[in-house]
């Protein structure tokens, strides 16, 4: 495959002081441990390494990493598994990935195809889809978007105090909001109400179109009737209230962090985690951590800032345009032994076509 599609990857600098006969140990341990969890013993690892090393020798390896602080004994047995700070040298120097095929490349952009689908409904998609593709859960942070020019609004009855609010953006992106709407309101107040932002449009900004309309409104407060007006103001007042939050976080497969969880304790942590996923505070640190990424970046633990539990880990890209800006991040997280060979050139991909989308 060629090289240019292979995903970057920012890395602090690699833990030193592992020779090559430890390097290969420590992979298999951590190797085993994605795949099934499970701590590896010396008799296995003699079995499995391409090196021809014995047991003894193999064990007294391990002794010399789990001094280190890389590996573990979970239990009694000679098994280990390995620390964070096992995991975190593994991705860092010793994991080997490739570059998605063009099939697989298909594939993802075909999921995310926007043609007759709004904004929400795409970036909910490519949520679902990292959460599929990884088996954890799947984030796509967009930020809000007041300088998108806006081409047409409008609004569609869903039934007795509820409609849709439509933005079309001027490339051809669609959102869509849902309102209350005031009790008694009339089917042509909808219509009035989309025409009368319609005709203030004029190639506005959404902030833009806000002042102008809170401006005329007040100036010319009989041109629309009570109950249209509150239409009007509502239907403005949802994209304000969103913006506010910092953008649109949308995390799809939290189930499959509770797949394999049966502590108590550990589903009390993992239900903070979500709670704490919905707040401003994680969008805006998303948005940093992309902001400080050149390529994918890979947090163990707590060193994202996100949260600080152990066992859990964040797989996360800035979605960038052509012209380099930033209009989101896109990540998974999950525990500690996702698959992150697989994982990083999908995120990585995923991000490249998001950015193009919201460029």
């Amino acid at each position: 495959m060629a090289m240019e599609n292979r995903p970057q990857v920012s890395q602090p600098a690699l833990l030193s002081g592992l020779d090559a006969r430890s390097a290969a140990i420590l992979r298999e341990i951590v190797e085993q441990y994605v795949e099934t969890g499970e701590p590896m013993g010396s008799r296995t690892l003699s079995q499995r390494l391409p090196l021809s090393l014995s047991p003894a020798t193999i064990r007294n390896v391990m002794a010399d990493l789990t001094d280190a602080g890389l590996l573990f004994s979970p239990h009694a047995s000679a098994g280990r598994l390995p620390t964070e700070k096992g995991v975190r040298l593994f991705v860092d120097g010793l994991l080997q990935f490739g570059s998605l095929s063009e099939e697989e490349r298909e594939s993802i952009a075909g999921m995310l195809d926007v043609k007759g689908r709004s904004l929400e409904d795409t970036l909910a998609q490519a949520s679902s889809m990292l959460s599929g593709l990884s088996s954890a859960a799947g984030l796509v942070m967009a930020p809000k978007s007041d300088g998108t020019t806006i081409k047409h609004i409008e609004f569609v009855a869903l039934g007795p105090g509820r409609a849709l609010v439509i933005l079309v953006s001027a490339d051809g992106q669609v959102e869509n909001r849902v309102i209350e709407t005031p009790p008694g309101l009339p089917p042509s107040a909808l219509v009035e109400a989309g025409n009368y932002l319609n005709a203030h449009l004029s190639g506005q900004t959404l902030d833009r179109l806000r002042e102008t309309v809170s401006t005329d409104m007040t100036a010319n407060r009989n041109e629309l009737d009570h109950l249209t007006a509150e239409v009007v103001e509502s239907g403005l007042a949802t994209w304000s209230d969103a913006d506010e939050r910092g953008g649109t976080l949308f995390i799809r497969g939290q189930g499959r962090l509770l797949a394999d969880v049966t502590e108590i304790e550990r589903l009390t942590t993992i239900q903070m985690l979500f709670e704490r996923l919905e707040t401003q505070e994680t969008m805006l640190r998303l948005l940093d951590l992309a902001r400080e990424s050149e390529g994918v970046r890979i947090f163990i633990g707590a060193e994202s800032g996100l949260f600080g539990m152990a066992g859990m880990s964040v797989v996360v890209a800035p979605a960038r345009t052509d012209s380099n800006r930033i209009v989101g991040a896109i990540g998974v997280i999950g525990p500690t032994r996702i698959n992150y060979a697989r994982i990083i050139p999908v995120v990585d991909y995923t991000a490249r076509v998001i950015g193009r989308m919201l460029g």
